[in-house]
């Protein structure tokens, strides 16, 4: 059941059926499932691969979730990292949805649920 949740979910960005099933709906499916997460490998890409995420974080993207748990706003956040707000706004969006999350303090809470930050 786990790997056809895990599927639906990288199929939920296509364009077919599955895309009308809301991906925080698939998250916390998966999550009442047991999926479990476990401590994040940094693989040479750059990515963070959890095997509880169908999609992983690029290292910008955990490095801006990192700025999110800290409450730093878009603003702030585009500074530190010297990009635009639209930038940063798009970096949080992807979080959100690899994350299944609906705001960002979900998306904290489950990234420390996944370990990915302290």
């Amino acid at each position: 059941m786990a790997a056809l949740l895990a599927r639906l979910i990288a199929a939920q960005r296509s364009a077919g059926a599955a895309a009308k099933v809301p991906l925080g709906c698939l998250a916390r499916l998966q999550r009442a499932l047991g999926a479990q997460g476990i401590v994040p490998d940094a693989s040479p890409g750059g990515v963070t691969a959890v095997p509880a995420l169908v999609d992983p974080l690029t290292s910008r993207e955990l490095e801006v979730l990192e700025m999110l748990a800290a409450g730093r706003s878009n603003q702030a956040i585009a500074s530190q990292l010297v990009v635009t707000l639209d930038t940063v706004k798009k970096h949080v969006s992807h979080v959100l949805g690899k994350l299944g999350a609906g705001n960002r303090t979900e998306a904290v809470a489950r990234a420390r649920e996944l370990s990915l930050i302290p």
